[in-house]
């Protein structure tokens, strides 16, 4: 996130997009809802009747993946209007020539062709949006698991900067990363492409920096993504998989091809709390400590990082994860001879600059948000105050991409996934909790009332929904949260793995899956 959490509650205006936060983001959402009660605006752009279109000032309920157009028509009435912020569009940023023109043509008449937005309510939206003091965007995945997912995220930039909201108190772009310590994950480097702090692994002098303090050489070549990583395996270029906390049997799209790819390997690793789904095919299986059973730092959405402390022992042979990682690091012959977290986290402050002013001994009295250059520094509570990283923000000129796989009369009704208030993700922990199970014990498929009636389908009635990957099997239930000849489900269940029926079509940059758009045919089961 640009911006703080306690800011959502004072801004003057919210939009919020690709994001169920009542539910994924309960602690944001009841923020949201303060926020509203205090007299801010709230804007919802969602294809669902999600919980917080009851708050809302204005919903737009876009046809799924066609985020891009109706963020250019707000950016079209904008500019058109003369509502931008004309001082900080010429002091602070580039670009904005090639935006106006390229965001001219993408009229509200012609954004609500494309996305069924009427476009009286984009015009107040967009009005709405431009006339207030501060704004701030709240997105989740359902902006970014698209074949344009980075278009999308660029737009919620080019909409902030626009109006001037990048850069202060109530403002900014705000994703809500997916779980806890998401953020700190990726602030150390677990992504293909940076080392720890964002710094990029094709940069020659970061490079030296880190053979330097990790006494090895490294490769200047950026790793793969994990879609990238099971294409490899199942071209037999990579031969071995080390998965950590991750459970691509059921989080992965098309997983009738992920587990051929996966049983194509010749050794596969799995370290986790609880033998899931992928844990079961294979080779070694390598249990850790959960949470509550070891001490390190977590770093949350808002980059503020927090310390965690053991309160329990790990059962049986369970280690802490970097336990783990230096035993067989030793093993293979590069000596990792951490005796504590804390010993890490301070080599982590040496090479990181963010994280250089963090320390465990400031963390005892509360968390601290990055960056934090240096032990005096307090924190940063919203990022690009006097200047972008980069100097000037960047403007992106984008164009409308249609979804990779659109309904058709085979496969007449769109699917779209997400997750309820009661679980994470795959279910490692939440599903293994007697009183969330309790509560949500199964995957359910969401219908139109229109389409029941359609399929004389009724409520609790098992229902057969079929891609042109797979078929799975779950009860309806009869809502109206989903659009006519849409449906939705949740990916949290192996007995109704939704992930069987989801296109791989990736997002040509983040290399992302569409997991938000997919054809399938609906009928009784």
């Amino acid at each position: 996130m640009t911006n703080s959490i306690d800011e959502i509650e004072y801004t003057d205006l919210i939009l919020a997009t690709g994001t169920n936060t009542t539910e994924n983001h309960p602690v944001i959402g009841a923020k949201v809802k303060r926020a509203v009660k205090r007299g801010a605006k709230l804007i919802v752009i969602d294809p669902r009747e999600i919980d917080l279109v009851k708050y809302a000032d204005i919903w737009l309920r876009q046809n799924p993946g066609t985020d891009v157009a109706v963020v250019n028509g707000m950016m079209n009435v904008i500019i058109a209007e003369g509502l931008y912020a004309k001082e900080y569009v010429k002091d602070r940023t580039e670009g904005f020539d090639a935006l106006k023109k390229m965001v001219e043509k993408y009229t509200p008449e012609k954004v609500e062709k494309i996305s069924g937005v009427p476009a009286e309510n984009l015009k107040k939206a967009a009005r709405m949006y431009a006339k207030a003091d501060s704004a701030s965007i709240l997105y989740a995945m359902g902006i970014t698991q698209h074949i344009t997912g980075t278009d999308n995220v660029k737009s919620m930039a080019n909409l902030s900067m626009l109006c001037g909201n990048v850069g202060i108190e109530g403002g900014g772009v705000n994703p809500l990363r997916g779980q806890n310590n998401v953020q700190g994950a990726c602030d150390m480097g677990c992504l293909p492409n940076v080392y720890p702090a964002y710094q990029q692994v094709a940069n020659e002098d970061v490079r030296k920096k880190f053979e330097a303090a990790w006494n090895t050489q490294l490769s200047p070549k950026p790793g793969l993504t994990i879609m990238e990583m099971m294409e490899a395996a199942g071209k037999g270029t990579i031969k071995a998989i080390y998965i950590m906390g991750e459970n691509p049997m059921l989080s992965d799209p098309d997983l009738q091809h992920v587990k051929k790819e996966l049983q194509k390997l010749d050794l596969m690793i799995v370290q986790d709390l609880f033998l899931t789904e992928t844990a079961q095919l294979a080779d070694v299986v390598l249990p850790v400590a959960s949470f509550a059973e070891k001490d390190g730092t977590f770093s949350n959405t808002e980059r503020r990082v927090q310390r965690i402390r053991k309160a329990v022992e790990a059962p049986g042979e369970a280690k802490s994860d970097w336990e783990v990682i230096c035993g067989i690091s030793n093993k293979m012959g590069y000596a990792m001879n951490y005796y504590s977290a804390k010993e890490i986290f301070e080599e982590v402050a040496k090479v990181t600059p963010s994280y250089a002013g963090i320390s465990y001994e400031r963390l005892e009295k509360g968390g601290i948000q990055w960056p934090c250059p240096t032990s005096e520094h307090q924190g940063t509570k919203f990022l690009h105050k006097d200047k972008f990283s980069r100097g000037l923000g960047l403007f992106t000129a984008i164009e409308y991409i249609a979804p990779d796989e659109m309904p058709d009369k085979q496969y007449p009704f769109l699917l779209s996934t997400g997750r309820v208030l009661y679980h994470y993700h795959t279910g490692t922990m939440t599903t293994r909790s007697e009183g969330l199970a309790e509560r949500c014990p199964e995957s359910l498929v969401e219908i139109n009332p229109a389409d029941a009636d359609k399929l004389k389908i009724a409520e609790g009635q098992k229902v057969k929904v079929t891609s042109r990957r797979g078929t799975v099997e779950a009860k309806a239930t009869i809502t109206r949260k989903s659009a006519p000849g849409s449906i939705f489900m949740n990916f949290h269940f192996a007995d109704a793995s939704v992930n069987l029926l989801t296109n791989p079509a990736l997002d040509p940059i983040g290399k992302i899956p569409e997991y938000k758009v997919c054809a399938v045919k609906l009928e009784a089961a």
